[in-house]
């Protein structure tokens, strides 16, 4: 009987792949690794397997894939040390006799101008390098990164960026979810390279007039250059690095880096993507 290791579990995404699993497969067959077996405690209810696991300790990476045959690496939220954790994923599921690595990357990863693009890039390569049987997840923008704002939208009366009109295929989390979910209970999905966005796109305008529909009231899009935009993110008291990771994927949808048309995302769950209109909903 096939089992899944998901890493990652406890974070945003990790949970919804539990979920859409559970409903495809038992749940003794599903172990989490987890920086933090305190915060998964919700997980093991569930009666799916929650193991220590820390990519900065590749020991506990090597006790915690034991018996594995597919293993979904969420990438790391520690970005400057992400290609490093990776690596030591990387080498503890080759030793552990992992027969599928699938790794959540970046919407086209390869060639990318976005700055979050360059640890995936050699976290891919390292994939490769290994000679793992391997999928890669290249998922695009999560619609939450925008939706997350929507209340900060309505107290200023607009939606500050700094994307001009470019284009943002985005998808939510769920969609992302099911669709890792559906690549690790696959016959033989070895080999596959996905490039996965949302079915339909928006600039940042769009994303304020949807918003406007909703609530009856006129939210403008201010676009901003790219450091009045970051220092606005510190102000709102954002951390450092993910102001300037915020602001850096802002400019890079102005030059069609978070942009794709190519349905995949759709095509592999069988079903239309979450819209941003009803994105906007959840989060009012």
């Amino acid at each position: 009987m096939t089992q899944f290791v998901i890493t990652g579990a406890t974070g945003q995404l990790g949970r919804l792949v539990i979920d859409v699993l559970l409903r495809r497969v038992p749940a003794e067959r599903i172990v989490t690794a987890v920086r933090n077996i305190d915060k998964a405690s919700d997980i093991a209810a569930l009666g799916v397997q929650v193991r220590q696991a820390d990519y900065n300790q590749p020991a506990s990476l090597e006790a915690a894939f034991e018996g594995a045959d597919r293993l979904l690496l969420i990438s790391s939220s520690e970005i400057g040390q992400r290609t490093r954790q990776h690596q030591a994923v990387i080498d503890a599921a080759k030793l552990s006799g992992v027969r599928l690595l699938a790794y959540t990357s970046v919407l086209h990863a390869d060639t990318s101008v976005l700055a979050l693009a360059q640890e995936h890039r050699e976290t891919e390569a390292a994939i490769l390098e290994s000679g793992m049987p391997f999928v890669l997840l290249r998922n695009g923008w999560y619609t939450e990164n925008y939706t997350a704002g929507v209340a900060s939208a309505l107290s200023l009366g607009a939606v500050v960026g700094c994307a001009g009109e470019g284009r943002i295929a985005s998808a939510s989390r769920a969609d992302y979810a099911e669709a890792a979910a559906t690549i690790l209970t696959s016959d033989d999905p070895a080999g596959q390279i996905y490039e996965l966005a949302g079915d339909s796109a928006y600039t940042l305008s769009d994303f304020a007039a949807a918003i406007s529909r909703q609530v009856g009231k006129t939210i403008n899009y201010v676009n901003l250059p790219e450091g009045d935009y970051r220092n606005a993110l510190l102000a709102a008291g954002l951390p450092e690095p993910l102001a300037g990771l915020l602001a850096d994927s802002d400019t890079g949808a102005s030059q069609g880096a978070l942009f794709d048309d190519g349905r995949q995302l759709s095509s592999l769950i069988g079903r239309p993507t979450t819209t941003v209109e009803s994105a906007i909903m959840a989060a009012l």
